[in-house]
């Protein structure tokens, strides 16, 4: 038997207080898996540290698992798929607040996408998510934008809470962004009259504009299937949506920093209901308690399936890396792969790293079925070399864990 690895670290003691917050590694493992995974391996290398868990996210996709892990009551509902189909999505509640992914209801990950689910898939879902949450009795709702696969301003998703689409012969313009250059007016009337007293809060990890080249269209539509005509007409779509949401209101979806958000529901949502914005790792971070969290730990490490440079423009794990760092907290960060500088990461916080790819015999064992052993493998690396304790073998055990 080896030596308590910790007593390699001056001023610590064996019961290290370890906090592991991962993002999901997308499509490996979910949030609470990597934290379990990476758990596992902090022990192998930590017998006796004091390990809690908070599984992050940058209010995409993982936002409601987030609350969950941290005592949020889960919900399912049966609602409109980004096709039409029924599907079954996850929520939850957090005392008297609902947390909702669009992802879940009308996400790019229900789809195969080509240029006609572009131009017709509907966040109509999305609406009838809020609809269950209001029913629920929610006083308020938090929005997690993120991997949609609409490009429709939120037309659908209104549409489905009462409000109504209409072309000039006073017809119903069908679902989805594609249809939305035949808007002529927007009645918001028939809204459901609850919405007046629930304030809606959007969260998302990025800025983009709703109109332009950067925006909801141009940036996003072809990872959602759209070729350059396509593109053309959702962009089209998304000017006439926010003119007449504007007629409508007042408000102007395509003056906000934010409105392109999911396809440009976070500037119909603001147009049409005074939804407001804010950025998807404080939300979260909010749910989790992630601020006395770090404060209590004596290390961080944090974790996502490919930490590289779109990490660095504030994604999860660097997000908890910054917070981390003010508050004098040492933070190692373990992957499915890393393709950024240590310099960079340390400049961040992230004093040392993992990748589950250096350890598995091969890129596509380390994304496999045993994934959630080589990211153990590499937490357990991560954290000896960081204390300077034994090496790893080629084998993935710990030279003092047999």
């Amino acid at each position: 038997m080896g030596t308590d690895p910790a007593a390699a670290y001056p001023g610590r003691g064996s019961g290290l207080r370890v906090l592991v917050a991962p993002d999901k590694f997308k499509g490996t493992l979910t949030g609470a898996e990597a934290a379990a995974a990476i758990s596992a391996g902090v022990r192998a290398a930590l017998p006796a540290a004091q390990i809690s868990t908070a599984v992050i996210a940058d209010g995409g996709e993982g936002t409601v698992e987030a609350a969950v892990s941290a005592g949020a009551r889960a919900s399912t509902a049966v609602v409109t798929g980004p096709l039409g189909a029924p599907i079954e999505a996850r929520w939850c509640t957090h005392g008297d607040r609902a947390v909702i992914e669009l992802a879940a209801a009308s996400g790019l990950q229900l789809l195969a996408p080509d240029p006609s689910t572009a131009l017709a898939a509907t966040s109509r879902g999305t609406g009838e998510l809020i609809a269950a949450a209001l029913d629920s009795g929610a006083n308020e709702i938090l929005l997690g934008l993120g991997g949609s696969a609409c490009t429709d301003g939120g037309a659908g998703l209104l549409r489905a809470l009462g409000a109504r689409f209409l072309a000039a012969d006073g017809q119903e313009i069908p679902d989805g962004g594609g249809a939305l250059s035949a808007l002529d007016r927007v009645e918001l009337s028939s809204l459901d009259p609850r919405l007046r007293h629930v304030p809606i809060t959007v969260a998302a990890d990025v800025r983009t504009p709703l109109l332009g080249p950067a925006g909801a269209a141009a940036v996003f539509g072809p990872q959602k299937g759209a070729g350059p005509a396509q593109v053309a007409q959702l962009e089209r779509g998304l000017a006439v949506l926010a003119q007449c949401l504007q007629a409508a209101t007042g408000r102007d979806a395509a003056a906000l920093d934010w409105g392109g958000a999911a396809g440009g529901c976070a500037g119909g949502l603001n147009a049409a209901l005074g939804a407001q914005f804010r950025p998807g790792l404080d939300v979260v971070a909010e749910l989790v308690d992630l601020t006395a969290q770090v404060r209590r730990a004596d290390l961080v490490v944090v974790g996502e399936g490919s930490l590289d440079k779109q990490s660095l423009q504030g994604k999860a794990p660097v997000a908890v890396a910054r917070r981390a760092r003010a508050a004098g907290v040492p933070v190692l960060a373990v992957a499915g792969r890393v393709t950024v500088d240590r310099a960079v990461l340390a400049a961040e916080g992230i004093l040392g790293h993992a990748a589950a790819s250096e350890h598995a015999p091969s890129p596509a064992d380390a994304l496999g079925p045993r994934a959630g052993h080589w990211v153990s493998v590499a937490a357990e690396h991560a954290v000896r070399t960081w204390l300077g304790g034994a090496a790893v073998r080629e084998d993935g055990r710990s030279a003092d864990s047999i």
